[in-house]
């Protein structure tokens, strides 16, 4: 849904990749600080419960910056001829154990009902899985569904923050609940793509 403006934003960043490779920054070590600010993150909202409402900002600041990683990452492979198979496949799997322990996180400080973080979290692995799934049939996935991992990242980052500004109003778990039921929707959206897809394959 956000693919153009993802686009855009990459482009924005370009001189940012270009200072990271300077200091010997490889897409991997950035793939890998992305994963430790998102650990950051998952224990920060874990430690929320009866602590200063301000670790909901430093939350979601790390969280912010592990996107920023993860976006980084992959300009700094493009531009400076350092993709390699592995480096998506690393790239993908610590995006999967981010996005699982932030959503555990948020889950363990109480700050969303255990259902609706699980669902949240079985959605998100499935989009993921789905696209994994379809493109490896060769059925492109990108833009496909509501809720791809960027849409996920803005409506969690912007939850929290009213949460911060709003205490004690649950906006936190009605933005859980929001992404159970997006991620799961475009999970049927992808099912749907790929089945239409094949089904012409076949005729």
């Amino acid at each position: 849904m956000l693919t153009k403006l993802k686009k855009d934003v990459q482009q924005m960043l370009t001189s940012q990749a270009n200072a990271a490779h300077k200091i010997g920054l490889t897409p991997n070590r950035v793939s890998a600080i992305g994963f430790i600010l998102a650990l950051a993150s998952a224990t920060t909202y874990a430690l929320t419960p009866n602590q200063p409402s301000w670790l909901l900002l430093l939350a979601v600041a790390f969280f912010l910056a592990s996107g920023f990683c993860d976006a980084l990452d992959g300009i700094i492979a493009r531009k400076f001829q350092q993709t390699t198979m592995f480096g998506g496949f690393l790239d993908s799997l610590l995006d999967r154990f981010s996005d699982g322990a932030v959503y555990a996180g948020i889950i363990i400080g109480g700050l969303a009902h255990p259902l609706w973080g699980l669902a949240a979290l079985i959605g998100s692995m499935l989009v993921s899985y789905s696209r994994a799934r379809a493109e490896a049939v060769n059925i492109k996935m990108e833009s496909v569904g509501l809720a791809e991992r960027a849409e996920r990242m803005i409506i969690l980052a912007a939850a929290t923050l009213i949460e911060f500004l709003v205490p004690n109003m649950g906006i936190l778990n009605y933005g859980i609940i929001l992404l159970a039921a997006l991620s799961n929707l475009t999970v049927i959206q992808r099912v749907v793509h790929v089945y239409r897809k094949l089904k012409k394959k076949t005729v």
